[in-house]
Formats: structure tokens, sequence, C-alpha cells
């Protein structure tokens, strides 16, 4: 029997890091603390009357502790611990996306700048990172307008014959056909570079006397161009609300909210241009504000590299600590602080309302989605709302390329990162019962397996005719007892017109138009087809693509997928001479020659 008094009585007073366990000998927590002694003993003290940590306390079986040099020491293997173990009581940041830059792809005469996101071990210059996809391609969208660089493939640019629609629309100078020469290309990007680096200043100088130039030149038209680039270059400037002097890099974090429910934002500066904010919402059951925003820091590093300069809007007593393992990891100087006064005390202030407004806006759509899965609940006479709900759809064009999608939702929307697309194979061509049953079977068996946990409302795109093919399939893998509901459509196939087949009810149900259940049902639906039709005309595409070639004797599966790599699809392939052909790996001239003549029979 687990006796706190004692246990705390023979711990040292030392930094280390404790870990809390429960029944099964299941990790419920783990901390850090100046003087394990006295943090653990906070937890069972006969004032500390939090029930969150009351809930904690009264689960734990056992304690263990580490000792260690140093509070850095223990931050550090407090954050180890967190990573691979996941505690449900601790600070845990559940979105492990990596960050998207901007990549200077150097090999080609004619560079182009692209969106790339994972490591960053190809040659070439990494801007960023970005907040978010979207602050990524609005700037490479600007970049275009402004300075006229490419975005094409390579592939693509080595096949053109004339200039593509992006020369045609402003957004490109053609170099792929010769209408821009590298010298006046290769300024161009220099430029755009410049801008990425926050060096916009010498770019409007850079601007101004070019187009001085080009006018005492009698370059009218160039120096026409160069004026409308600067105007536009200054547009942009203009809604740079926050800027710094010196090019400055930074991050700066603010937390909102109380435990269980914080939304953290982070600003990205660099170069001294605010490139905007992305909220987190990390799941922290026990923690304190402070407490929650260190072990955020510490895991968002984890898989993005510190600046410079870390701006925290709370006093952390952590922050030398902090800085220290930051700096070491990174091999330079990593300053954390806490502003007082300037600039940096703005940026603090605009991410905390960026922050308060996620949490706002989260809170909203959570009480949108408890009003809509109470009246569902109450319509399909459930016992209680349904807190994990599955829907299943099936795509095809004419038998061709079928695919079946499973979207799932809980109570607070989409839950994109367990959704999953089934290629079906080895059924007759159009028959959805069958593509439904394999789809079925192959989820429910990792159901079974305990991978996935079983929804408590299963959701079809169809009748009756389709839940009763669904439920056999389920009763033979043991899960007979869900409830499951067919969603067929209204005679005008509307939204607001469906008609709700609920298995062993012998009326279907018709929801009010434009009632809330109404609203998910047909949101969760509509979800469902799309991710469904979307991975079905990929499929079709690549199969088309493959399937032209396939019938060219000699032309495996290896050398199809290097000539649509080379060539950057069928069109390409298409346009390619014989001796084009040859010049992809594994293609001599006789099989060139084979290909070339079934793509042009009669040529």
């Amino acid at each position: 029997m687990f006796d706190p008094k004692e246990y705390i009585a023979s711990l040292p007073k030392r930094p280390g890091v404790y870990r809390m366990f429960g029944a099964g000998h299941e990790l419920l927590y783990v901390g850090k603390a100046r003087s394990l002694r006295d943090r653990v003993g906070t937890y069972f003290a006969a004032g500390n009357v939090n029930p969150k940590v009351q809930a904690l306390v009264q689960q734990i079986t056992a304690i263990e502790v580490t000792v260690t040099n140093s509070e850095t020491e223990a931050l550090l293997l407090e954050y180890n611990l967190i990573k691979a173990h996941k505690p449900r009581f601790n600070v845990v940041l559940r979105d492990d996306k990596s960050f998207p830059y901007i990549h200077l792809c150097v090999e080609h005469e004619f560079p182009r700048l692209v969106f790339y996101r994972g490591a960053r071990s190809a040659p070439g210059r990494y801007f960023g990172p970005f907040p978010n996809a979207g602050a990524v391609r609005d700037t490479l969208n600007q970049l275009q307008k402004l300075f006229r660089i490419r975005n094409c493939r390579d592939s693509f640019f080595a096949n053109r014959s004339r200039p593509c629609l992006q020369h045609q629309i402003g957004r490109c100078s053609a170099p792929c056909v010769g209408l821009i020469t590298r010298e006046a290309y290769a300024q161009d990007m220099a430029t755009a570079v410049k801008v990425l680096d926050g060096r916009s200043d010498e770019v409007n100088a850079e601007l101004q006397a070019r187009m001085e130039e080009a006018g005492a030149g009698l370059q009218f038209e160039r120096a026409a161009q160069i004026r409308d680039q600067l105007a536009a270059l200054k547009r942009i400037q203009a809604q740079q609300v926050v800027t710094a002097e010196g090019h400055r890099d930074v991050d700066v974090f603010a937390i909102v909210g109380e435990a269980g429910e914080f939304a953290v934002s982070v600003m990205l500066v660099r170069g001294g241009r605010n490139l905007g904010t992305t909220s987190y919402f990390p799941r922290a059951a026990l923690a304190e504000p402070h407490e929650a925003l260190a072990s955020f820091v510490m895991q968002y590093y984890a898989s993005a590299e510190a600046p410079a300069e870390v701006l925290l809007g709370s006093r952390l007593e952590e922050a030398a600590s902090l800085a220290e393992l930051l700096s070491n990891r990174t091999g330079r100087a990593v300053e954390v602080r806490y502003p007082m006064r300037g600039l940096a005390v703005r940026w603090v202030e605009l991410t905390q309302e960026n922050a308060a407004q996620a949490l706002r806006m989260r809170f909203a759509q959570r009480q949108g989605m408890e009003e809509m899965l109470l009246d569902l609940s109450e319509q399909l006479d459930l016992p209680e709302p349904p807190a994990r709900m599955e829907c299943f759809d099936i795509s095809h064009t004419g038998g061709e390329g079928t695919v079946a999608s499973c979207v799932v939702f809980g109570p607070e929307g989409p839950l994109k990162k367990e959704y999953r697309r089934f290629n079906i194979t080895g059924v007759p061509p159009g028959d959805d019962y069958a593509a439904l049953r394999q789809a079925l079977e192959r989820r429910y068996k990792h159901v079974r397996q305990g991978e996935v946990p079983p929804p408590d409302l299963l959701l079809i795109d169809g009748g009756a005719g389709q839940i009763g093919q669904v439920h056999a399939v389920l009763a033979q893998l043991g899960y007979g007892d869900l409830t499951l509901v067919g969603v067929a459509k209204g005679p005008d196939r509307r939204p607001g017109q469906e008609r709700l087949f609920v298995y062993g009810v012998a009326a279907p149900v018709t929801p009010e138009a434009h009632s809330p259940g109404a609203r998910l049902i047909q949101r969760i639906r509509d979800e469902a087809h799309r991710f469904a039709i979307t991975g079905h005309r990929r499929r079709r595409a690549r199969r088309y693509n493959e399937s032209v070639l396939e019938v060219v004797p000699g032309l495996g599966p290896a050398k199809r997928r290097a000539l649509l790599k080379h060539f950057g699809g069928l069109q390409g392939v298409m346009r390619a001479g014989v001796a084009d052909l040859t010049q992809v790996a594994g293609i001599g001239a006789t099989l060139a020659r084979s290909l070339y003549d079934h793509l042009h029979p009669g040529s």
C-alpha cells in the first residue's frame, strides 16, 4: 500500500523528475522539480483542494523519482519522458506535423521557389519556417506576381515549346522558351530572395535605380514594368503592420485558458517580418498555465529550430533552463525572455489576442457541435449524444477505380487524422454493396484488434439495402449491436431532404430540413463523399497514366514510372521525340522507337 507521507519524507531536496503511476503501473504524470520533496509534497498537502489534482492523487499507486544535477537536466528528462510515454495528465502537443518552408532549388540554370515540408537535406536555401501552409502559398503567390519566377516542375519546363498560361497572365517570364535571359532571370530571383530575407528597403532602392536607368536608356516599357513592381512591393510592405528593425528572427509564445482548456498561439517573425500566428490546443488536464507553456515550448522545438530570440507571454521560472537547452541544441545563443517594453511587448500582446480569439472560436465550435449532437440523438431516439461517429461512402466511375472512404467525427468536429481510404479490388465493377462489404471488413478487423475504438454511431451513404448489407458484415465481426443509420437522399436530391434508415426501426426518420441534427448529418455525409471522390480521382489519374503505357512490349512498371517522373506525366511523354525518350534510364533506342510508334500510330 502506497503511503505518501512516508515516501515524501524520504525524498531529497534536490532537482529531479518524478513519475506518478496508477493501477497496472500506468504512467499518469511526469513532472520536474527544483526540490523533489517540496514539489511532490504539494500534491498531498491538506490545503490542495484543486479538483484536477485530487483526481490524479486518488489514482496514484506508486511514485518514482530520478535525481538530476540541475534544473536544466530535469527539464530535458521530463521532456524525453513525456515524448516517449505521453501520460494522460501531462501537456501533450498533438499536432506533430512539420513546419513548412520555401525552398530555393539551385540545381537548375533557371531556379524556382517551391513549398517544402520535411527534412532540409536537399541542396539549396530554405526560408522559414512559416506558421502554416497558407502563409507559404501567399508569399509564393506575391513573389510570382512581383518577379515572375517560374513555378513549374523541371520536367514540364524541359518540354515546353511555347509559353504557358502563367506567362499569359503575367506570373512567369517564360524562361522555358527563351523570353528572358539567364542573367535577367537570376537578377529577378536574387531580388526575390532579398525580399524573403527581409531586405525590402534594399530591394526598393535597387528597383528605383533600375527604373531610372531604364528610363535614361529610353527603355520605357521596361521602366514601366519596374515601376509596377515597385508599387506592388510597397503595397505588400504597407500591409505588414508590425515590422522590426535589424532583421530580427523571433518566435513569440502566449497561452490563455485554464487547465484542460488551453490555447497556445505562436507568432513567427523572420527578418523582422511578422509571418502570422498558429494556434494549438495542447492536452493539459493538470498543469497551470506557466507549466503548460514551458512544456509546450520544449515539445514545439523538438521539430523546429529555435531562432536567436524566444519571447514568452508569461514569466517562467524555467526560462533560463529553456535558454540553456535550446542554445545547446542549436549550437548558438538563444535568449528566452518575458519582454517588458518596446516592439517585443506589442508582439506578445498580439499573440495573446490571437490565442484568446482561437479559444473563443473553439468554444463556439464545441457548443455548436454539442447542440447538433443533442438534436441528432433526440431525432434518432439515442440514449445519449454519440461521442464518436463514422461515415462510409463509395466512389467510382463506371465501376473503375473504386475507392471507399471512412471519415470520423467527435464532439469537436472532424478527426482528420483518423480518416481512412480503401482501394477496392476483386469486386464486380459497379457493385457498391460488395465494395462496402470489403471496406467494412477491412476497417472493423482493426477495430476488433483494438487498434481503433468502435463508433457510437455508424452512418452509411445509402438506404435500407445498404444498411442490411452492412449489418450482416458487422454481425460477423461481432459489432452487430452498433447503431447503424443509412442516409438516403430525398426525391430532388437536395440537402435538407434526407431520410434516415435506422437499422431495426421500421419507418425511416425524416429530420426537419434545417435542424441542427440534419445539418450535422449533411456535413458528415458530404465530408465522406468529398474524401472518397478525391481518392478515386487520384487513383483514376494514376491508372490512366500507366494504362496507356502498359501494352508497350518491354516497358515494365519501373520503366513506366521512370518515364512519367522524367516528363512530368503522360502529356510530357506524348510530346517527347525518340531522342528525348532515350534520355530516360533504361530506355534504349529500340524501345524508344517502339514506344513512340505506339503513342503516335501512323506517324
